[in-house]
């Protein structure tokens, strides 16, 4: 085997329109510009998908919800409870989105494919200490979950994963 570093890219998640997913890499990038690491499409203790979790290097959990339309938004009653599982909420949208309709108590970033902006910053809201433990764990087997699928993308179709 080379000791070359080879490139491997994970498939595009089909289900996100292509704003959704724009905005989604202007999150990332400009969480990675903060020095936070992020996965998408992360999975919650209650069931819920966060579009991205982001987490810092002392620990703090940040969640970033994507809404792409204003009629993605409206149809959106879930979002109050992604609150228990993050220190930091913040909705993220393209910039076409009037900022006035994201709610005061949320943080704001506005994206697209090439980066993002924080516009408002929410109030911290730190977790407890099991809560944060939990959703931390979660996080690392997340993470080393979609390292192993880069390492071997054979794995999940001979069911390992």
């Amino acid at each position: 085997m080379s000791a070359a570093l080879s490139l491997a890219i994970l498939p595009p998640d089909r289900r996100q329109s292509p704003t959704a997913a724009s905005v989604q890499r202007g999150v990332r990038r400009l969480f990675a510009d903060l020095g936070h690491v992020t996965i998408p499409e992360f999975s919650l203790a209650n069931g819920r998908r966060a579009d991205v979790i982001a987490l810092s290097a002392c620990g703090k959990l940040t969640i970033v919800e994507i809404k792409s339309s204003v009629a993605d938004f409206r149809a959106d009653k879930k979002w109050p409870d992604y609150r228990d599982y993050c220190d930091r909420f913040y909705f993220a949208i393209p910039e076409n989105l009037p900022e006035s309709l994201i709610p005061e108590e949320a943080g704001l970033i506005v994206a697209d494919a090439f980066g993002g902006a924080i516009l408002r910053d929410p109030a911290d809201h730190p977790l407890s200490g099991a809560r944060r433990k939990a959703v931390t764990l979660r996080f690392a087997h997340s993470a080393a979950s979609l390292l192993h699928t880069l390492a071997d993308p054979g794995a999940i179709r001979e069911g390992v994963l």
